[in-house]
């Protein structure tokens, strides 16, 4: 298949902040825009983001502070390793930077919202990076969203940094179509005492690929990385994860949720290695995987490498369908089958929903999962592009 690529740099062919409004109760945020793989800048509104913080483009960040780049950028993600990192490096043409300097805590969470727009088979390639220095804390909303019917092809590299005693909190919506391919590669270095959060759910997609590689290298730091995947048709959705405990007295939580339609597929491939000086570890990963239908498939594979000797790790899988005894007991109350499906199918994906730590978001990702499990929801439907 063809693709178009944007070489030229030609003029974005919307105003996103004339078409879009996300309408998500109570949820105020810093609002910004990348339309295909341009940062959109002709009109930005006033963020009101902490004098220091920067939320821009990597070009403009890269002209005004490139000892900052010389030192993160292109350092976590090797080209040598993965030929599509090798492939973005090659063809990105910008990027966005959140940079936190030290001691500033950004209290009002930043959207991202990434607008698929063309009129032809697109490709476009997406360079992130996030510095959060010492003792910074931060917030992230990353939304993908698709505006036309036409093929997509997307390639997302992120490069992400949470100083000692940090704090960032980053969600992913995936809520594109069919026609979407989506590859991604995340890279994380964490320092002593960080906290991370990382939330990745994908609600409506195509053909998916997630890879995050997670490295706790400084002694107290905490990870968690949390993801959700609802897919029907012939969508498919991979999710690789590798958390490196380098140094000792570090904590990981990991889970993951599947929920598998029609001829969906999904897979799993979760990898902990705890190296030989890593003692006091603690460590959990849990993947869970429900198929509705007989023609779906779930493929996964947990994994732990544990070279040190003291430490609390554990990991563990399965794939099933829904609990006939569970149905039997609500339908013998007098809930239909179809409702009494639902019901156990929102129950199970509940769990990852309860680690978002925006009420707001949280609360509306409970309505998107209802409405896409009742058939009701093709996009988002809260903001003016979906409608």
């Amino acid at each position: 298949m063809d693709y178009g690529l944007n070489l030229n740099r030609l003029d974005i062919p919307v105003n996103p902040y004339e078409v879009f409004k996300c309408d998500v109760p109570n949820m105020s945020t810093s609002l910004f825009f990348v339309v295909n793989d341009s940062f959109y800048k002709k009109e930005l509104p006033k963020s009101n983001l902490p004098e220091g913080v920067v939320f821009s483009s990597l070009n403009d960040f890269a002209a005004e502070h490139p000892e900052v780049i010389e030192k993160y950028y292109a350092k976590l993600a090797d080209n040598a390793t993965d030929g599509t990192i090798a492939f973005n490096t090659t063809f990105v043409q910008d990027g966005v930077v959140l940079y936190v300097p030290k001691n500033v805590v950004v209290d009002k969470t930043i959207q991202l919202v990434n607008i698929l727009r063309s009129d032809v088979n697109f490709m476009m390639n997406r360079r992130l990076l996030i510095i959060l220095e010492d003792n910074a804390q931060a917030r992230l909303l990353v939304c993908d969203h698709a505006m036309d019917p036409v093929h997509f092809l997307v390639t997302q590299v992120a490069e992400v940094y949470v100083g000692k005693n940090a704090q960032l909190d980053l969600y992913e919506l995936e809520e594109t179509h069919n026609n979407t391919v989506r590859v991604s590669n995340m890279f994380v270095n964490q320092e002593a005492d960080s906290r991370l959060l990382l939330n990745n759910m994908t609600l409506h997609n195509g053909t998916t690929r997630n890879t995050t590689r997670v490295t706790l290298s400084g002694k107290g730091a905490d990870t968690n990385v949390c993801g959700m995947a609802i897919a029907d048709k012939s969508q498919h959705v991979d999710n690789n994860t590798f958390i490196d405990h380098a140094v000792p007295d570090c904590t990981s939580n990991e889970l993951f949720k599947y929920v598998l339609d029609d001829s969906a597929v999904g897979a799993f491939a979760g990898t902990i290695l705890v190296r030989p000086d890593a003692q006091r570890t603690s460590s959990q990963q849990t993947n869970r995987n429900l198929c509705v239908t007989r023609n779906a498939r779930m493929y996964t594979q947990p994994q732990l490498e544990i070279y040190a000797d003291d430490v609390r790790c554990s990991h563990g899988a399965t794939v099933g369908q829904l609990d006939e005894n569970a149905l039997f007991y609500m339908r013998a109350r007098g809930i239909a089958e179809k409702e009494a499906r639902l019901l156990l199918m929102f129950a199970f994906v509940n769990e990852v929903i309860d680690t978002v730590r925006l009420d707001a978001l949280k609360d509306r990702l409970h309505l998107l999962v209802e409405k896409r499990f009742r058939g009701e929801l093709n996009k988002c439907q809260g903001c003016a592009i979906c409608k």
